[in-house]
């Protein structure tokens, strides 16, 4: 295996968090640091693309006798005024 000697700028907690492995496992730090950037590498080539998400559309029937959507519609329209003038009223 070919080895190529090149200089890293690693973040502080990066580079406290390889050593602290480094430390734990008794392994040199130069081969944590090339085993993570495999498993790093590894992980993105096996990453899936994600499913995409389908909805299955569901009937919730016809609305009960008398009821007029219409106005089911105006009423939310006018509780959502009321709860606005409520708030607008609170903040006096």
């Amino acid at each position: 295996m070919l080895s190529m000697r090149t200089t890293l700028t690693l973040e502080e907690r990066l580079a406290r968090d390889l050593k602290e492995i480094a430390h734990r496992t008794g392994k040199p730090f130069k081969q944590v640091v090339n085993e993570t950037l495999h498993a790093g590498l590894d992980a993105g080539k096996s990453a899936r693309r994600p499913r995409r998400y389908r909805l299955q559309p569901v009937s919730l029937g016809k609305p009960l006798p008398g009821i007029d959507l219409d106005k089911a519609l105006q009423l939310a329209d006018d509780l959502e005024d009321i709860e606005i003038a409520r708030k607008i009223e609170q903040r006096k």
